[in-house]
């Protein structure tokens, strides 16, 4: 394959990923009502920031993410790479004066719009192609730098008189991208690939510009992901690999991101490299009528919130971004068909046999092998008896917890992790929780019912029975208090 074949064929095939890898590169990027003033839109860019160096040791973010996964490559095979950020673009709006010159102000109204100070995200791409025999030496090193720039637009009014200016500043940034490879000793010709893409900006915060992460921002790679293709061979699932490599894969180490096949169910010669954790093959559903920005997005309760805003608060959020006007314009002249597919998809079916509908009945079966009237075969005894649940009482139930009893009241330190569990659970890890019940389920299993001590809302979670659920052995018991 030429490299000019390989090259047209890698971008038809990083398009249908970039569907997916858009999601993350914009992910939270304006939260509903999309408003600027709207306070989860003042702490903005939660995933995938990459903040120079210098900004400090003691901030909760990282200047680099290390990818590492396996790869079963063919003889000259190419690996493609590219890197994904947002540069943050700080927008400052002025009027004009009666002068003729500009002043910054805090808000302009216009007729459709009241435009405010924000931070714009502009696309950014870096590319590497590297050929095996590159990679299995010293590796490849591609530094790149992106300038700082200025620039200005008219603002017009309805009458097209120039009434203000937009003033956007994009700060100088600059990085790396580190990629290596390694022959594993085994029977098949494994390799393992390490990618790491590192901030390198020369910028320290300062009294006059300040050190919090607001100062940052405009210095860091935001929502920083990779998109990697092999020209020949293919890559291993790092999630389900095949039995032979799974003490490879897990040898890996993959360091504030995580790397999933990517591309068309069935594929393996492309990977998405993700802040946020996937699965493989991750896609859009078919159904969204378009970005609408927000996390765990539900499509239909957005649209309906979002046509729901007050005309004075649209205008706000026409004039906040881009892109939160082309929300409200899209649910605004959503049809009541696109709407309607929304409320709900059958993503998977499966064929569910069971005995020959034609065969004669079983005269020994309990209920003389005659389905009821529905078709439906009834079992031997119900799945659920409710007379069973005489004997339980969440108020009062107890279980024992490493030799010590456990009921509504109880005091615990939370311990996920033993199981596969939520990736909301794990943020909870060694807090302490007070128990509100003690459930069964109708397997026999026991869940306890709890509010984390220090949230906020604690008492209207409990007013509504809106708990949190997590097993005996997630827990370990705290003394009473005296």
């Amino acid at each position: 394959m030429t490299v000019t074949a390989f090259a047209s064929e890698t971008e038809e095939r990083f398009a249908l990923a970039r569907q997916v890898a858009d999601a993350v590169l914009f992910e939270g990027y304006v939260l509903y009502p999309y408003r600027a003033s709207a306070a989860k839109n003042r702490l903005r860019w939660q995933f995938g920031v990459l903040v120079p160096p210098g900004w400090g040791a003691d901030c909760e973010e990282h200047d680099f993410q290390h990818t590492e996964l396996l790869m079963e490559p063919k003889a000259g095979a190419t690996l493609s790479v590219e890197v994904r950020f947002l540069h943050a673009r700080r927008r400052t709006v002025q009027r004009v004066r009666p002068d003729g010159g500009f002043e910054t102000v805090p808000e302009l109204p216009l007729d459709d719009r009241v435009l405010v100070p924000w931070d714009e995200g502009n696309e950014e791409r870096v590319e590497v192609v590297a050929a095996l025999d590159e990679l299995l030496g010293d590796g490849v090193t591609h530094p790149f730098r992106r300038p700082a720039r200025e620039d200005t637009a008219p603002v017009l009014d309805a009458s097209g008189r120039t009434v203000g200016r937009l003033l956007r500043r994009c700060e100088e940034i600059s990085g790396t991208i580190r990629l290596s490879a390694r022959e594993l000793d085994g029977p098949y010709r494994t390799v393992r690939l390490t990618a790491v893409v590192e901030n390198t900006t020369d910028w320290t915060p300062s009294e006059s510009r300040g050190a919090g992460r607001d100062a940052a921002l405009p210095h860091s790679l935001v929502a920083t992901h990779l998109l990697m293709a092999l020209s020949a061979g293919s890559f291993l699932s790092m999630t389900d690999p095949p039995e032979w490599a799974r003490g490879a894969v897990a040898a890996c180490r993959n360091l504030h991101t995580w790397p999933v096949l990517a591309g068309e169910h069935g594929s393996a010669d492309l990977v998405l490299s993700s802040p946020i954790i996937l699965e493989d093959h991750p896609a859009i559903a078919p159904e969204s009528p378009g970005a609408l920005y927000d996390a765990t997005e539900i499509d239909e309760i957005l649209a309906l919130r979002t046509a729901a805003l007050t005309d004075e608060e649209k205008r706000e959020a026409r004039g906040t971004d881009e892109r939160a006007a082309a929300v409200i314009e899209l649910a605004d002249s959503m049809p009541p068909e696109v709407l309607e597919r929304l409320h709900g998809a059958v993503r998977s079916l499966r064929e569910v046999t069971g005995p020959d509908p034609t065969a004669p009945p079983d005269p020994t079966a309990p209920d003389g092998g005659f389905p009821d009237e529905y078709g439906v075969q009834r079992p031997d005894t119900p799945w659920w008896d409710p007379a069973s649940e005489a004997g339980f009482d969440p108020a009062r139930d107890q279980v024992l917890v490493d030799g010590r009893t456990v009921a509504r009241g109880s005091r615990v330190e939370l311990r996920p992790g033993l199981r596969r569990t939520d990736a909301q659970d794990i943020f909870l890890r060694g807090r302490t929780a007070k128990v509100e019940a003690v459930l069964h389920d109708v397997d026999g299993g026991v869940h306890l019912a709890v509010t984390v001590e220090g949230d906020p809302g604690a008492d209207i979670r409990r007013e509504q029975g809106r708990f949190l659920y997590f097993q005996p052995d997630e827990v370990t018991p705290l003394e009473a208090d005296a």
